[in-house]
């Protein structure tokens, strides 16, 4: 029987575990590690700090006690280098490798460094894992991977052709995956995220994700650019939905490893619809944005729609999102309106 996640939790904080996060000052890295801390687990955390940052550990050691900080240890250091993947994985019990360089733009304007990072850096965690004899090994991969295909809702099982560098190597890590389990019996889980947003996510720079750009232009009386005409849609995934994914799948049973998950909330929004809902969202905590969206050309590796389909992960993982779109934007607004200085 596939246990819940709240039951899993329950035993978690009556046995503490060794984690390794790497990427662990990102986005998603950082709320797994909070998260696992506040559930008494011991945690490595591994960052180089090409996109992750040093005030999001700062933010976490806030967030949780000193006894659980003390519980943190941090490796500064590359996962393309396999001697640090091999220092960093021994004596874990779990992995939850969230690190890589990520943004389909970044990957077109960048493919070499997208490679080296994603599917190199990938190849050294999978053999460092595999050394140490890890329990369990959980790694992010992407809804890029369904490229042109045009079905929807998107199912593990069908797949299109990539529409970018990006999509490629998460394709690559897949088939790494899988290779592993049949050829060393190294069986792992991979997450196909889906937009998801949340705290700690970069609202700054060329490549930050659609959320917290456009959350953080309206609260600053700025402008909203929209690619395309609006009507192109997403599943957007609350960051609390993939921290609950990622340790479902670390201590998932054995006949569900070796698998990849559509990890979402099974809905999508189109982008001028979560233009009104942070414009009523942020109407709710007093910020009037009266300004209209400007629309720009469709952007490039952009797919037209995805939403997932999520009953695999249900059935499989014991996957049960907490949060729609509306209600994560609720709940992340609070940390959005605290960035705002």
């Amino acid at each position: 029987m596939i246990k819940s996640y709240d039951q899993h939790v329950k035993q978690l904080k009556c046995n503490m575990k060794t984690w390794l996060v790497t990427g662990c000052a990102g986005f998603i890295g950082s709320n797994l590690i909070e998260e696992l801390l506040l559930l008494g687990q011991r945690v490595v955390g591994v960052d180089n700090f090409s996109t992750g940052y040093q005030h999001n550990l700062d933010e976490v050691k806030h967030s949780v006690s000193a006894e659980q900080w003390q519980q943190f240890s941090f490796i500064e250091g590359d996962i393309c280098a396999l001697a640090l993947c091999h220092h960093a994985c021994n004596g874990v019990d779990y992995v939850l490798h969230q690190a890589a360089l990520g943004s389909v733009p970044r990957s077109i304007s960048d493919p070499i460094a997208t490679n080296e990072n994603n599917i190199s850096g990938f190849l050294n965690m999978l053999v460092a894992a595999r050394d140490a004899q890890v329990k369990s090994f959980t790694y992010a991969s992407s809804s890029a991977i369904y490229g042109d295909h045009p079905a929807l809702p998107k199912i593990e099982e069908t797949t299109g052709i990539p529409l970018s560098p990006y999509a490629i190597t998460k394709y690559v890590n897949e088939l790494y995956a899988g290779v592993f389990a049949a050829t060393y019996g190294f069986k792992s889980i991979g997450l196909r995220y889906f937009n998801v947003f949340g705290k700690r996510q970069d609202p700054d720079g060329a490549y930050a994700a659609v959320v917290p750009k456009w959350t953080r232009a309206m609260i600053k009386g700025g402008a909203v650019n929209i690619n395309g005409d609006g009507e192109t849609s997403r599943d957007f995934c609350f960051i609390d939905n993939a921290v609950q994914a990622n340790l479902l799948a670390a201590l998932a049973v054995s006949e569900a490893k070796d698998q990849a998950y559509n990890i979402a909330v099974g809905d999508r929004k189109t982008l001028n619809e979560l233009f009104d809902t942070l414009k009523k969202t942020l109407a709710k905590h007093g910020i009037r944005y009266s300004q209209q969206p400007v629309y720009r050309d469709f952007r490039s590796g952009d797919v037209r729609h995805s939403q997932a389909d999520i009953n695999k992960a249900r059935r499989l993982l014991g996957y049960d999102p907490k949060y729609c779109v509306d209600a994560g934007i609720d709940k992340a607004m609070t940390w959005y309106l605290a960035q705002k200085e």
